[in-house]
């Protein structure tokens, strides 16, 4: 029952980026080899890492690589590094996969890497690079598009009365704005590892109040938790993430979150009528016992019809 009651409350809504605000089935738009490697090698590691993960650039790189026609093994053993990037040993090589941080972490971003880069963010692009310890072996860029009904469960949102939307991403700054520009939100961070997401939280509970929290992988699973109540992706998002969630969408449809504040707050109304219907009749019958005009079957009646005109009263709810 609380979590039909706490989402009349909310006063600001952060979401994910990638599976959540976007369809979650980014393409790969490039493939650039790097240090002697080709299109094939680059695709082959790349899907080789990705084969253990759940995240929907990881699924766009081994379909992609499925599509070519490129035979790979799964990485074995395989390291996730949570919000980073990953280790994986490949024909007796240790090859690690990320994002443009996570180049910088490994020490290995050169001038023409970085210029590289910059022009695929630049573009709205995803971007994973795919190394090992000498060099990196290259870049694929991806690509995702903005769900058709979010700019309009913003608006909704608004009107219900929340304050602030906002979008959370681990995705580098220049995607994570083309995003937020197309979808209309509040305001966006990028670049967030979850320990990150989880301060944002904090300070949007601390600038407005009630907050909720929408995503849909392992990386966005503290937030969910650390926010008032965690909604799911139920049919993109990871266990974990579903588990960690206090209301799951099981269909990805984004307009459902305005329906469920107004389902709250028809929910909070129902239950103040049913506590007045059922004070007043009991408050009535006393009345009338003290006056002495009362029998017990009008007290039995009043029990059990007061019961009953509750009940009916709630069952108004399904009509939404």
């Amino acid at each position: 029952g609380s979590f039909l009651e706490r989402p009349a409350k909310l006063q600001a809504l952060a979401l994910d980026k990638t599976g959540t605000l976007t369809v979650g089935k980014p393409i790969v738009q490039q493939v650039i080899p790097l240090n002697g490697h080709t299109e094939d090698e680059i695709l082959e590691r790349a899907a080789a890492l990705e084969a253990s993960s759940t995240h929907p650039i990881a699924g766009a790189i081994v379909k992609e690589t499925k599509d070519r026609g490129i035979i790979f093994k799964r990485a074995e053993p395989f390291e996730i590094i949570q919000g980073k990037g990953a280790f994986g040993m490949i024909e007796n090589t240790r090859y690690w996969i990320g994002s443009h941080r996570f180049i910088r972490e490994m020490k290995q971003e050169t001038a023409e890497i970085q210029a590289l880069a910059l022009r695929l963010e630049d573009a709205g692009h995803s971007l994973v690079a795919i190394g090992n310890q000498r060099h990196v072996c290259g870049l694929i860029s991806l690509a995702d598009s903005p769900r058709a009904e979010a700019r309009l469960m913003i608006r909704k949102l608004k009107k219900e009365g929340v304050k602030k939307v906002a979008m959370l991403t681990g995705d580098n700054m220049p995607a994570g704005a083309a995003i937020a520009r197309l979808t209309g939100v509040d305001s966006h961070m990028a670049e967030l590892l979850p320990e990150d997401k989880v301060k944002e939280i904090e300070k949007l509970k601390k600038e407005c109040g009630s907050v909720g929290m929408v995503g849909d992988g392992i990386n966005d699973a503290p937030a969910m938790a650390a926010a008032d109540f965690g909604i799911a992706m139920g049919a993109l998002g990871s266990d974990v993430a579903i588990e960690t969630a206090d209301i799951a969408l099981m269909a990805d449809d984004l307009s459902k979150i305005p329906w469920l504040l107004a389902h709250s707050k028809a929910t909070l109304k129902i239950i103040e009528q049913n506590m007045l219907f059922a004070i007043g009749i009991k408050t009535l019958f006393l009345a009338l016992a003290i006056l002495g005009i009362s029998t017990l079957w009008m007290a039995i009646l009043a029990d059990t019809g007061a019961s009953l005109l509750v009940v009916c009263n709630g069952l108004r709810l399904l009509k939404r």
